[in-house]
């Protein structure tokens, strides 16, 4: 299939297929030095696949949310974000990311967690689930600051879920409604939990809100200096940046889960760096292709995808929920705001002026 700007559908996966050639490859590498058997290799080779799949069925919503904001943007910040974005995805959160967390929960220097890592990954991997509390604490958080945010607009003039997000609607011009369900939900949410457990959820989550509202101000401020020095510009470095740690919330799951396929690190960051460029890649192309304006209430369910997602994050801080789980409601939830733009599409066909804006 081909747009109308002559690039084919399978040529916005250029990269992703040669990231995915050279990851499977040191994969089965790695399988081979680290077991010394055919079998061995093919089970990380076979793991490598799954983890891929798995960051793929679990960001999905991530790139409907990135080309949402990726709209906005010039096309110098565009291949930024796909070029350094794309580094920091891989190396940041699939490799440095869970270094960071062995470094702060057990007090080691960088180059002793390494070590940790590439020789007793299973004392790294229990390391890893035991921070599992503050992680889903303040990727939740931020997440659902994300979710709300969406609808709680009075601009937004589109609605899926009628009978919600008009009540959403309606009550955003209350200042901060969105902050305050959200401290509603991690008081609540506390509240199930004993101990220091309690306490670190409770921190956790206000730096995860923290985070989310100085991205917003730093954001704000950056992209208004820009446009006083070129009013022409849009969406640069905050928005950039507001994209990134947005990734890293979405990232935060997919990581602690891959523990359960693998517990070694470098096996984790092959996979899961390979469902980071397929997701990517997706982004551009709904950006590219204006799909989003095509399909009125796909963002909708990209973003009720995420405000389940931030409770299954702050659920898992109680009981284990599997990661095919979250991949599934997600995409399920895709797919439903997927087949009724369609439906709409067909009962209005011929109404919708050529014009009309991209769905809020």
């Amino acid at each position: 299939m081909t747009t109308a700007s002559g690039k084919s559908t399978i040529s916005y996966f250029t990269w992703a297929f040669a990231f995915t050639l050279v990851g499977l490859a040191l994969g089965g590498f790695l399988g081979w030095q680290t077991t010394g058997t055919i079998e061995g290799t093919a089970t990380i080779f076979f793991i490598c696949c799954v983890l891929a799949v798995l960051e793929i069925s679990l960001s999905f919503d991530n790139a409907i949310v990135n080309a949402n904001k990726l709209k906005t943007m010039t096309p110098e910040w565009q291949h930024r974000f796909l070029t350094w974005g794309i580094i920091i995805a891989v190396f940041g959160m699939r490799i440095i990311f869970p270094l960071l967390i062995v470094v702060i929960a057990a007090h080691l220097g960088p180059w002793e967690a390494l070590k940790l890592a590439a020789t007793q990954p299973a004392e790294y991997s229990r390391i890893m689930h035991e921070a599992h509390t503050p992680i889903a604490a303040f990727g939740g958080t931020f997440l659902m600051m994300v979710g709300l945010t969406y609808f709680f607009d009075q601009e937004k003039d589109i609605h899926w879920v009628r009978w919600i997000e008009e009540q959403a609607s309606r009550y955003s011009s209350i200042r901060g409604v969105e902050v305050a369900v959200v401290l509603c939900a991690v008081l609540g949410f506390s509240r199930l939990l004993e101990g220091a457990e309690q306490q670190v959820f409770i921190n956790s989550a206000l730096y995860g809100l923290l985070t989310f509202l100085l991205v917003e101000v730093l954001g704000g401020f950056l992209d208004h200096r820009q446009q006083a020095l070129d009013a022409a510009a849009k969406g640069g470095f905050g928005a950039f940046l507001y994209l990134e740690v947005l990734d890293a919330s979405f990232s935060f799951d997919g990581v602690i889960g891959a523990f359960a396929l693998s517990q070694n690190l470098f096996v984790i960051a092959i996979g899961l760096g390979i469902g980071a460029m397929y997701v990517r890649s997706m982004t551009i192309m709904l950006v590219e292709r204006g799909t989003l304006a095509q399909y009125r209430y796909l963002e909708h369910g990209a973003f009720y995808a995420i405000l389940i997602l931030s409770v299954i994050m702050y659920v898992q801080t109680l009981t284990h929920i599997p990661e095919v789980i979250t991949g599934l409601g997600g995409a399920g939830l895709i797919g439903i705001s997927l087949w009724s733009s369609i439906r709409w599409n067909r009962q209005h066909a011929g109404e919708l002026p050529e014009a009309e804006a991209a769905p809020r």
